[in-house]
């Protein structure tokens, strides 16, 4: 699997785009906006895109996603369906943050924990990590011992959980049993900000540590 960032919207979200290889297909995760280049960036790569992924429904990670799937007529899917209500919600926080409206839409495929999803001939695993969102996944590809975790894990951080139905001892319970067990070299991508590591963040993220 290769893969490559390409930070979107004002909120610089890290949208990864992803492919196979041999085949040269490809997925986009968190698509937030900037449609233009995230299509540019696929086409400079050879990849050709056959779906769209989300990790929650917040719209710097969202905001792009259903116009883009329609427009490329590929499926989107995830996140997991306790975030119905944020992708519903999006027409709202467009307008908080002063950003394009968006429209309230539903995936094609909601994701729960332990499906997978197939990007050319790469599986990736899904794991449920609510806190950050109830409906957050992370995409993990074991191979290439590289997880794309949205605002759940930062580099010496971790997601906020002031956000309605987020909980922060949720979020840091997701981490310790569902991403640390991934094991220390396994990279992070997270939706903002430098990559990291596991075992980086087993030793030295505060509030891991504590």
């Amino acid at each position: 699997m290769k893969y490559r960032i390409i930070p979107v919207t004002p909120f610089q979200q890290n949208c990864s785009l992803i492919w196979d290889e041999q085949t040269l297909r490809g997925a986009l995760i968190d698509p937030g906006g900037d449609e233009e280049a995230l299509l540019a960036a696929a086409a400079e790569e050879g990849v050709t895109l056959e779906r769209l992924l989300l990790t929650h429904g917040h719209i710097d990670h969202a905001g792009a996603a259903r116009t883009l799937a329609d427009r490329l007529g590929i499926p989107l899917e995830g996140p997991q369906q306790e975030d119905a209500f944020w992708l519903q919600s999006l027409p709202q926080q467009a307008a908080m943050f002063e950003l394009p409206t968006v429209a309230p839409f539903t995936p094609d495929r909601w994701l729960n924990d332990g499906d997978t999803v197939s990007v050319g001939a790469i599986a990736l695993e899904v794991i449920h990590c609510p806190g950050h969102t109830p409906g957050h996944v992370v995409f993990y590809q074991r191979e290439a011992a590289v997880a794309f975790v949205g605002d759940v894990l930062f580099k010496g951080s971790v997601g906020r959980s002031d956000f309605p139905r987020g909980d922060h001892d949720t979020l840091i319970a997701s981490i310790r049993n569902r991403l640390l067990p991934l094991g220390d070299d396994v990279i992070i991508v997270p939706g903002h900000g430098p990559f990291s590591t596991i075992g980086d963040e087993r030793q030295t993220n505060p509030f891991i540590t504590a």
